[in-house]
């Protein structure tokens, strides 16, 4: 088996066995040197990852959970395959609908929650991330995939000594995570440069 399908076995595995949202909102960009998937967009329509990355990463998000076969529309789902998406294709406001949509339906959805956070970060309304992540987090934990996000988050608004702290957490609750590595070393460059990602 390559080492792409071994990845997605893996991913596949936790997201079954814990948080719906699988590995949160994490990127799924070219980590190829590393065994990791090479494409995110054939990497994110299989595990169920989702993306939360600078503008030189591919933003792809897959598809939601399947939809059960003949009920269209009672898919508890539905909303959050869309608002995923409208983020991959960074249509930000629809995606923030969807999503928004979603939580109102099934509040105790931390997928819901953190696709709406993830689409405030994009919207620049940092104030209603905060809430959002903060209900994903009461519903499911500080979750290094959550952690993650937050620390991304952090990142775009320049916060710079905030973003470290968080990511340094989510890097201390799974320090193998190529994902958090990638958001570490984003950061360092953010913080050399001045400039948050985009």
């Amino acid at each position: 088996m390559s080492a792409r399908g071994t990845l997605v076995l893996a991913v596949l595995a936790a997201c079954l066995g814990g948080l719906s949202a699988c590995s949160s909102w994490k990127n799924l960009n070219e980590l190829d040197k590393a065994g990791q998937p090479a494409a995110a967009a054939e990497a994110t329509e299989t595990t169920g990852s989702i993306v939360t990355q600078p503008a030189e990463v591919d933003h792809t998000l897959p598809p939601g959970p399947l939809a059960v076969p003949g009920h269209p529309g009672d898919d508890p789902n539905d909303d959050v395959r869309h608002g995923k998406r409208y983020f991959r294709n960074n249509d930000f406001g629809n995606a923030e609908k969807s999503f928004r949509a979603a939580a109102e339906k099934y509040p105790r959805d931390p997928e819901a929650w953190v696709g709406l956070a993830s689409s405030y970060d994009r919207l620049r309304r940092f104030d209603l991330a905060d809430r959002a992540y903060a209900e994903a987090i009461r519903l499911v934990g500080p979750t290094p995939e959550i952690l993650n996000d937050q620390g991304f988050s952090y990142m775009l608004r320049g916060d710079y000594d905030r973003a470290a702290r968080t990511l340094h957490l989510a890097q201390t609750k799974d320090p193998g995570n190529p994902y958090i590595q990638a958001n570490l070393q984003l950061l360092e460059e953010s913080y050399h440069t001045g400039k948050p990602p985009k």
